[in-house]
């Protein structure tokens, strides 16, 4: 290909999009269709548990099966995100026969249309294109951003970026890897730390759970290797073991390798686990705090978690294990003689037996109660209720997980 490309803002919201393929390249991609509006039609037999929760969430269709021609009825884009030349060719084959645009994770020389490396500040969106060298893009892009958060160095000139020191030592051998454990936030982009997101773009290996936000995925490096690790609630999961053996591996055999969490790596995070893990086999890992969801999502939805002559105290719970449960750690019946706020994380399938055991033990039904939903997102939604009746309301209203039920005089305390 030798004419350069025309770079165009394309205006997805509503309009159809098809991607082909279910693993981690269309993980990586789908997030950024999503955040544009798209209408989006996945099409392949298998996913990623990170896409089978955006399925089950409703954020996007799912057709269990290999790309059929009529999948592209009524499609304005369609990308290509499998690694089998000849099938990828079949797709931009009936794709250029209908005049649709095609990006083919593949081959970037056979496609009609190529992703640029992008990054996001506010309203500003900035797409790079390197000339069809995704670590030209990568690097202009990086520079541009860090002028962008006005994150310069003392001469005035962007940082420069190089591999992880991790990756070759003084001689060109290679040396032993490293693994950062990075919390990533409650949702929006962000609100991922500076130091998580330089982390995060030094990166060899990202090992990634479901409630990251999509869009951090979307700036790594195409020769990043993604591990989608995801956790579904009540679902399917990868056991924790495989996760720690990962982190181990990779490291083990010279790689850096980020474990992105959603909120904090140690708030209900199981992040102790993998740092002990690494400990053992002598990898060394850098924990970077993450915004714990148990305050930002009460705050993204107008509750402070403390107010002065409300709330003296606030108190952080998991309530994934039922309070009759032998398993059970929470002393349910203390936290309902408690006058402060309780923040439960985890809790809404056990939200009906949460409530009746806080009222069973003195709290009143009368507590104000609140229920957010994908807080800093653009899919936040925000259920304001009491103790009584939160957990009808909740099925009423058809909320859904990752959701974070704040109880106390706090939900109020901004009102009028």
């Amino acid at each position: 290909m030798t004419s350069n490309p025309y770079p165009l803002g394309l205006r997805l919201d509503g309009r159809r999009v098809v991607v082909v393929g279910g693993g981690a390249v269309a993980t990586r991609r789908v997030p950024a269709l999503l955040d544009a509006g798209a209408d989006v039609l996945l099409v392949a037999p298998e996913l990623t548990p990170a896409l089978r929760a955006r399925v089950d969430a409703g954020r996007l269709h799912w057709v269990p099966r290999r790309f059929l021609p009529e999948d592209l009825d009524g499609a304005w884009l369609v990308q290509v995100a499998i690694d089998d030349p000849i099938a990828a060719a079949s797709v931009s084959a009936v794709a250029a026969e209908r005049r649709i645009f095609c990006v083919r994770a593949d081959d970037r020389t056979a496609a009609t249309a190529w992703t640029p490396a992008v990054t996001r500040h506010g309203p500003v969106t900035v797409a790079v294109l390197g000339g069809g060298d995704p670590r030209r893009a990568m690097t202009v892009r990086d520079a541009v951003r860090d002028l962008l958060a006005v994150r310069l160095a003392p001469d005035g000139t962007a940082p420069t970026r190089s591999r992880p020191d991790a990756a070759t030592g003084p001689t060109g051998g290679r040396q032993a890897g490293r693994v950062a454990l990075v919390g990533a936030g409650p949702g929006d982009p962000e609100l991922i730390t500076v130091r998580g997101w330089r982390l995060l773009t030094e990166a060899d290996v990202v090992v990634a759970d479901r409630l990251v936000p999509g869009l951090l995925l979307d700036e790594l490096r195409p020769d990043v290797e993604l591990v989608d690790a995801s956790k579904i609630p009540y679902g399917p999961s990868r056991a924790q073991e495989e996760i720690n053996q990962i982190l181990v591996d990779r490291a083990l055999a010279g790689a850096f390798v980020v474990r992105l969490k959603g909120g904090d790596p140690y708030v209900f995070g199981r992040g102790g686990e993998e740092l002990l893990a690494c400990a053992e086999a002598g990898v060394p890992v850098t924990v970077v705090p993450g915004v714990t969801s148990s305050i930002a999502a009460p705050a993204a939805a107008g509750i402070p978690v403390t107010h002065r002559g409300v709330a003296h105290e606030f108190t952080v719970v998991s309530g994934h294990v039922a309070p009759d449960s032998p398993a059970s750690l929470v002393r349910w019946e203390a936290l309902a003689g408690l006058r402060g706020t309780l923040v439960i994380l985890m809790g809404l399938k056990n939200l009906a037996a949460i409530t009746a055991t806080l009222i069973a033990h003195g709290r009143s039904p009368q507590t104000p109660a609140a229920v957010v939903q994908e807080a800093t997102t653009g899919a936040q939604r925000a259920l304001r209720s009491t103790l009584g009746t939160v957990a009808a309301d909740v099925l009423t209203a058809d909320l859904r997980p990752p959701a974070v039920v704040v109880v106390g005089d706090v939900v109020n305390a901004l009102d009028g």
